[in-house]
């Protein structure tokens, strides 16, 4: 067995689970895209998400980043229902109550054009009559479909969402179902993240 630490950067496709174990042979896993031994998730994203997942078969790192209490940037594209006002932008960034969690201020605001994305496959529905909107949300945590739950409670449903970035990584050159191994310089900057950042409790 390799020593080899890895670093992968994937485009997770709509409708891919982010594990490696088959529970359901009708939904795909990440073992239908990666054939590397050994990597693992660092965070998640929900089935019904698309975009940027890292892996690794660093432990330590996948421990240290994955800890609820450490805090990075992820950045998503969110297509919602209807376009959202002020009101709600504000209520994003200041934090909102979901369930019995108070979300931690983020960055919100309305795109001024629809970003150039892959088209999903399938399609979101359309409801005719009711227009769409595009936002850029950064959270530095990652708590279950909490981007989802938080359009939800400030009346604008989550139609799709695109993990773009994780601090430094971006999905630049990828297309669904991609990935690549990290540069030296990318892994480099994720170490620094990782030894450098507090954990805030």
């Amino acid at each position: 067995m390799s020593n080899q630490m890895r670093y992968i950067i994937f485009y997770k496709p709509y409708g891919v689970l982010c594990q490696f174990s088959q529970d359901t042979p009708e939904r795909q896993t990440l073992k239908d895209y990666i054939h590397v031994p050994d990597v693992y998730p660092v965070g998640r994203l929900d089935w019904d998400s698309e975009g940027l997942l890292l892996l690794t078969n660093n432990g330590q790192l996948q421990h240290r980043l994955s800890n609820p209490k450490f805090g990075h940037d992820r950045t998503y594209w969110v297509q919602v229902e209807r376009i959202p006002d002020d009101t709600a932008l504000n209520k994003l960034r200041n934090g909102i109550e979901i369930q019995d969690y108070r979300t931690k201020p983020a960055l919100a605001r309305l795109l001024t054009e629809e970003p150039i994305l892959p088209e999903r496959n399938p399609p979101i529905r359309f409801r005719k009559n009711v227009p769409t909107a595009w936002l850029e949300i950064i959270l530095t945590e990652g708590k279950n479909r909490q981007v989802r739950r938080m359009t939800a409670a400030v009346g604008f449903p989550t139609l799709r969402l695109v993990r773009v970035s994780i601090a430094h990584l971006k999905l630049d050159g990828l297309q669904p179902g991609e990935w690549r191994d990290l540069s030296s310089i990318e892994t480099k900057l994720l170490h620094n993240i990782a030894s450098t950042r507090r954990i805030n409790y």
